[in-house]
């Protein structure tokens, strides 16, 4: 049983406002789309889409794509991780949400970046309509906290019972090539050692490579991950 000073607690509840605010934010944008900056490139967004966010950059910024790799992209929300992986010559990539207004808006953004042949943006409770394809990176920020989402726009923040980054783990391995990889974001508000104890259990090791903070005293501080397989031991 987790025990929270008053400390955490106060934490906690600024959090929960800050997020709930953001929510409404989401919903308030016009329904003709409005346009964000997100390391010095524009993207449009609909209403009820996730915003670009600090949340992404450490995955954005360290995250390395080869000019022939495939690229999946888990809760693509704008669309920018995606982007971004056609930016560092990704061959193809798709596009997944479950949100309707993150497909269009993500759809919208990869037309606007000229990357509309490249990338394919597909409405999908994670791997659910994906076929039977294997890639070789595979990209997620997922909602980080394990907290009771109400509708499909606070699902981009909060994760009921930890279900959907549980799932993620379990399936994510079937559309991984044998030596490809995962980039992956958290928070240190979320679940990070949750996190890390999924990926161990479906046999990936866990490495961080970046992090940023949205404000001064880290409150707000945002991470990302590399994940592979763990090699087999040979028997001796």
């Amino acid at each position: 049983m987790k025990h929270f000073s008053n400390e955490n607690i106060d934490n906690i509840a600024r959090i929960d406002r800050w997020q709930k605010g953001r929510q409404k934010a989401f919903k308030a944008i016009p329904s003709t789309g409005k346009t964000f900056k997100y390391l010095g490139k524009e993207f449009l967004l609909y209403p009820g889409t996730f915003w670009p966010f600090v949340d992404s950059q450490p995955l954005v910024r360290n995250f390395r794509i080869k000019p022939e790799d495939s690229v999946l992209d888990i809760g693509t929300g704008s669309g920018v991780i995606a982007i971004f992986a056609c930016y560092q010559g990704a061959s193809k990539v798709l596009a997944v949400d479950i949100n309707p207004s993150a497909i269009k808006s993500a759809k919208h953004n990869a037309k606007l970046h000229g990357f509309d042949k490249i990338m394919q943006v597909k409405n999908s409770d994670l791997f659910q309509k994906i076929k039977d394809i294997q890639f070789d990176v595979i990209t997620a920020n997922l909602p980080f906290r394990n907290k009771f989402a109400h509708d499909v726009v606070a699902q981009s923040q909060w994760d009921t019972d930890f279900k959907t980054n549980a799932r993620f783990f379990e399936e994510v391995g079937h559309y991984l090539k044998p030596n490809g990889r995962i980039y992956f974001a958290q928070s240190n508000f979320g679940g990070v050692q949750e996190m890390k104890v999924l990926a161990k259990a479906a046999g990936f090791s866990v490495r961080a490579i970046g992090s940023a903070a949205a404000d001064q005293e880290e409150t707000k501080k945002f991470f990302a991950f590399v994940m592979k397989r763990i090699a087999a031991r040979k028997p001796t």
